[in-house]
């Protein structure tokens, strides 16, 4: 399973949200735009590492699956009834046989239940250091391939 699209990384956005106190309080400022701005930080990470990266948001009234540009990232809002745990755990239950999936949350239950299937799970607090070290990696890359004038 060599193949960067062998790997995906499950992202619960609001949970994510929630914890990072930068995004919580964007949140509460304007809504919706912390999902954009965690959408974009994800672009980031999936730039320069080897996981598609699929980020699942709590509701709207049917489930709605978007991909920002293609090989972007994809984006699925759970519907009404569901939660982004849900979604996220039927997602890590149908694929693990096949890929690598790794999730992104503190929702402890949800991280029990994608490990007891054979997948991985990080910590919202790992996921920043996971995207902060890819910023700092695309910033070592572009300084070092920058043309000398």
């Amino acid at each position: 399973m060599g193949d960067p699209s062998d790997s995906f990384l499950l992202v619960d956005g609001n949970n994510v949200i929630h914890a990072w106190p930068d995004l919580s309080d964007l949140h509460r400022r304007k809504r919706g735009s912390a999902h954009v701005e965690l959408i974009r930080r994800l672009q980031g990470l999936m730039d320069f590492s080897d996981h598609r990266v699929v980020v699942v948001f709590d509701g709207t009234r049917e489930t709605r699956i978007e991909e920002r540009s293609p090989g972007g990232v994809q984006v699925i809002y759970a519907s009404r009834g569901e939660t982004a745990d849900d979604v996220i755990e039927r997602l890590a239950l149908k694929y693990v046989s096949t890929f690598r999936i790794t999730v992104a949350t503190d929702d402890v239950p949800e991280q029990d239940v994608v490990v007891a299937a054979g997948g991985e799970a990080i910590s919202t607090t790992g996921l920043r250091h996971w995207i902060e070290s890819a910023d700092r990696d695309r910033s070592e890359w572009l300084r070092r391939h920058r043309r000398k004038e």
